[in-house]
């Protein structure tokens, strides 16, 4: 954002600005460019910007680790299920699997309202927190018998999504402010790459890993194998934590958070049919991607001829891989086409290949590869719209006082549409034949269009600073009397963010003044 934008402390001594004293504040607040002891904006705003740069990586290279968590259990199930012949039941693996997604609503509807109130930072500490505690759980997993063991790994899974789940809104509202000040222009295309790259490379990395232990364990050895790749998920979050607690909040939050009386009546006449969009669609998105991810293993490894878990995790690591090219491709088309658009583009794919593997299935299996290239241009299309613009879209069509809320009932709803989607995917399975999974996949890809289209906003990529002023204008207009910002940023809602702009740069001329002076 421009440094015009940029109001600290040193311009703010007092909670309160009224209008009819602005002149006077502008005069009295003005620092001292000869006192030594006076704040220094330059100095300031160099750590915001340092801080938004560390906030855009952190948030990257968090995501990776719920990228990897989303996807354990992908290779997790065929392990279990071959260590664990008569008691991993599809019951068990559905439960498991479930357990991590059930964990993610929860986490994404508390920290979506956490980050509003207290802060991104404080949120952002709270999931770190939570995926280490739910690894170490899942890793420890034990019990008197068998099935005990499995009920802890569900609680370990649980905990662990609760985590991953917060990171949705708690590091995606945060990335993209913090973008939106350091890169607006490439807002969008730095969002996904420190997003939905990193969620969608989890998938791969996870794959890797789990080769990896496999070679160094041996196939003999299944239990330290998925023990070993639980424990090892534990590391990504904590790499990251130390620069997490040195965050600051963005100047966006600092300047738009409401942290009392948020009209929540207000929120929903202003956003509800961009709710009914950014949940629809995230909620048909989650029922065809999750249960393709989970199950991606145990549907090759019924496909593969004399397939072992080796082959198994070999081909998947191909599939994952194929999945990884949409991603790129949907942040090169977000700023030429619109975010819309490309949403739309990317439910195409679903309609297109969820037919042609649907139909052909029975000719396709017959021949590996091909099954896993239109298996993985599927996925990919998934990544190039929804997967790329779903973040995208939530982040930039909420105001800052609501993203995080906002973002995390949209999450959430894809979330519940990922559960119901794996809860049903063996039914389906089981009574209709593998190949109606895909038909499915292609009927949610025409849902998924309509739904873009007619509740999707065609976001053009905006300051972000502009729809936090029309929701402001709005709620004053329709009669809330509340106050936004935080302590250095405060000002009554009847002041209105565009006067505060205007007094920080009455204040910044006269501050250039003076120092032209004193050169």
């Amino acid at each position: 954002m421009d440094d015009k934008y940029d109001i600290d402390k040193a311009d703010y001594a007092h909670d309160e600005v009224l209008p009819e004293k602005e002149a006077s504040v502008a005069q009295e607040h003005v620092p001292n460019p000869n006192d030594p002891a006076a704040p220094s904006r330059e100095v300031s705003s160099k750590k915001q910007s340092l801080s938004d740069i560390f906030t855009i990586f952190c948030a990257g290279f968090a995501l990776i680790s719920d990228g990897y968590q989303n996807s354990l259990m992908t290779m997790t199930n065929v392990v279990l299920r071959t260590e664990y012949k008569a008691q991993y039941t599809s019951y068990w693996s559905t439960q498991v699997s479930n357990a991590l997604l059930v964990g993610e609503i929860l986490g994404q509807i508390t920290i979506g309202l956490t980050c509003d109130y207290l802060g991104r930072k404080a949120a952002i500490i709270i999931t770190t927190l939570m995926i280490v505690v739910g690894g170490i759980l899942g890793t420890a997993s034990n019990g008197y018998t068998i099935i005990g063991m499995f009920w802890m790994l569900t609680v370990a899974r649980g905990i662990t999504g609760f985590g991953t789940g917060g990171e949705y809104p708690a590091s995606s509202t945060s990335a993209s402010e913090a973008a939106n000040e350091y890169r607006l222009k490439q807002r969008g295309p730095i969002f996904i790459l420190v997003t939905n790259l990193p969620l969608a490379f989890g998938n791969p990395l996870s794959v890797s890993i789990f080769l990896i232990v496999l070679s160094a364990a041996g196939a003999n050895h299944l239990s330290t194998i998925w023990r070993t790749c639980f424990g090892i998920g534990v590391i990504f979050p904590l790499t990251v934590f130390y620069f997490r607690i040195k965050m600051l909040n963005s100047k966006l939050y600092r300047r738009g958070a409401i942290k009392r009386r948020v009209p929540y009546l207000l929120v929903l006449r202003y956003y509800w049919k961009t709710l009914i969009g950014t949940c629809g669609a995230w909620f048909l998105y989650d029922f065809v991607t999750f249960p393709n991810g989970i199950f991606s293993g145990t549907i090759l490894d019924t496909v593969i001829p004399h397939a072992t878990i080796k082959s198994t995790a070999e081909w998947q690591l191909l599939l994952s891989s194929l999945a990884l090219p949409g991603v790129f491709i949907g942040a090169w088309l977000c700023n030429r086409i619109g975010r819309k658009y490309t949403m739309m583009l990317g439910f195409s794919g679903y309609l297109v290949f969820g037919l042609i593997v649907g139909c052909a299935y029975d000719q396709l299996v017959k021949i590996t590869p091909l099954f896993v290239i239109f298996y993985g241009l599927m996925t990919s299309s998934g990544n190039l719209g929804p997967g790329d613009m779903l973040g995208l879209l939530s982040s930039e069509s909420y105001a800052t006082a609501v993203r995080g809320t906002c973002y995390g009932i949209s999450a959430a709803l894809g979330k519940t549409g990922g559960a119901v989607g794996t809860q049903a995917f063996a039914p389906i399975a089981n009574r209709f034949g593998q190949r109606w999974t895909f038909i499915v996949a292609a009927i949610c890809g025409v849902l998924g269009i309509l739904v873009t289209y007619f509740f999707i906003p065609n976001i053009t990529g905006a300051d972000l600073a502009e729809g936090d002023e029309k929701f402001r204008q709005y709620l004053v207009a329709n009669g809330w009397e509340g106050m936004m910002g935080e302590e250095d940023l405060k000002g009554l809602v009847d002041q209105g963010i565009q006067e505060t702009i205007e007094q920080a740069e009455k204040r910044d001329v006269v501050v250039g003044v003076n120092a032209e002076k004193k050169d």
